[in-house]
């Protein structure tokens, strides 16, 4: 059986399209957990402190690799948790979000979480991800 995930939207519930309100995955495949992504490199320099658009730009990107060192690519995501610190500007958050949200065949399922703080004081917005790969 091949891989599928639907993305409903009933017309009971807000449709947006930012984000999808039900994802079913089908078939036979693996999924994918990436963890808590926030915006450090490898060689743990901070990007983008103070800035939470700079930050959440940087995190999807590295999602985005997380997902290509899997095989998988962004049509296999169907699940963002966001976790954003008290006091952000969210929409600036996703401002910072436009470019690999334009990306996407269909808007994953987002839950969004206000935070009193991340593991970093310096760290504005946090990312966990859930993909389905065949």
């Amino acid at each position: 059986m091949n891989k599928k995930i639907d993305f409903i939207n009933p017309d009971a519930l807000l449709k947006n399209p930012a984000f999808s309100q039900i994802a079913i995955t089908k078939g036979s495949g693996d999924t994918i957990y990436i963890g808590g992504q926030n915006a450090i490199t490898k060689d743990l320099k901070i990007i983008g402190k103070g800035d939470i658009a700079l930050q959440t730009e940087y995190i999807l990107d590295n999602i985005e690799i997380a997902l290509k060192s899997c095989n998988a690519t962004l049509d296999d995501l169907f699940k963002l948790t966001i976790y954003i610190v008290q006091g952000q500007d969210v929409r600036k958050g996703f401002e910072g979000a436009q470019k690999f949200l334009k990306k996407l065949s269909n808007p994953p399922v987002i839950t969004g979480v206000v935070v009193a703080g991340l593991a970093n004081p310096d760290y504005l917005v946090e990312i966990e991800a859930v993909a389905f790969r065949h």
